[in-house]
């Protein structure tokens, strides 16, 4: 193993571009290679001291691999590599931004995640899918029907409930068309939700498995989408120094513009955040607090204020 050389791989989906250096930032190759090519270099008795590449489509797979060749993996976050890059964008320049970026110290690397927490992330996904495939195709039907003066309530009962009385009914002077197209379209809204709750199923299944996602159904307000969805976001928690950084991680603090000595706290930042999972703790969230209010006083733990509460 070379102690001063490493290998920052830019990678894609057929073409990979690989670029040795050393910690200098001396660039002693850099060129594309094929998917085969990277696996047998990978996998050959060339050793680097630290293998690079970017946060991106198949970077875990490739993390995977070289970590089982006994190498030191950094996968780096992409907004890094961008600030790094200050030339014309090409697959050289990006796999030397990759490189300079693993030598900065203050660059953390993202968190690897292992075939079990990729599939559990795959059924998270592909559960949010059928859920925004639903919740489109219910829009546009009751797109269509307001078309024709028929408005619905909210939500996705009242709307399987309405349809079969709106197809029965021949006074309200649907044409055709468009009974056919809500007929199709409400055997399809019925398969999406068939579709969901088996993933329910699945994802509660494999919680009640795993030992991580048990701890956190503990807690109050976290049920088996939110544990699942903090499992695969954080992991083990290893890769975060203080509870602030796992804060940051999934968009819970607020955004800073200091400048001159002066402090300025925002908002909670809408970028560099799990969107989703942000949205599912603060509506676990929101349902403690719900469930409190229809508390009886009774049940409140016991509490003794000290010193004088003012302005409360």
């Amino acid at each position: 193993m070379e102690d001063n050389l490493i290998l920052a791989i830019d990678l894609a989906k057929n073409s990979f571009q690989v670029c040795y250096m050393r910690i200098n930032g001396e660039v002693l190759m850099n060129k594309a290679i094929s998917r085969t090519s990277l696996i047998r270099l990978l996998t050959g008795k060339k050793k680097f001291s630290l293998v690079v590449m970017e946060a991106c489509g198949g970077s875990h797979y490739w993390a995977r691999l070289a970590k089982k060749n006994n190498y030191e993996i950094k996968v780096i976050p992409p907004r890094a590599v961008t600030g790094l890059q200050l030339k014309q964008k090409t697959d050289k320049n990006d796999a030397y931004a990759i490189g300079v970026a693993a030598l900065l110290p203050h660059i953390s690397s993202c968190s690897q995640m292992s075939e079990e927490e990729q599939g559990l992330q795959c059924l998270d996904r592909a559960r949010a899918l059928q859920i925004a495939q639903r919740t489109a195709l219910s829009n546009q039907m009751r797109g269509f029907l307001m078309e024709f003066g028929i408005v619905l309530p909210k939500g996705i009962t009242p709307l399987v409930k309405r349809i079969p009385e709106i197809l029965e009914d021949a006074e309200n002077e649907l044409p055709d068309s468009l009974r056919q197209v809500l007929a199709s379209q409400s055997d399809l809204l019925a398969m999406y939700t068939e579709q969901i709750e088996y993933y329910d199923g699945l994802i509660t299944e494999h919680v009640s498995q795993n030992k991580i996602c048990k701890k956190l159904s503990k807690l109050e307000g976290v049920g088996p989408i939110v544990a699942l969805g903090l499992m695969v976001r954080l992991g083990n928690g290893k890769e975060f120094v203080r509870s602030r950084d796992a804060s940051a991680c999934i968009g819970l603090t607020p955004k800073q513009h200091s400048t001159g000595g002066k402090e300025r706290i925002g908002h909670i930042s809408k970028s560099c955040a799990d969107k989703r999972l942000r949205s599912l703790l603060y509506q676990g969230a929101m349902s403690i607090v719900y469930k409190v209010t229809l508390r009886a006083p009774t049940t409140y733990p016991p509490h003794e204020p000290t010193g004088d509460i003012t302005n409360v």
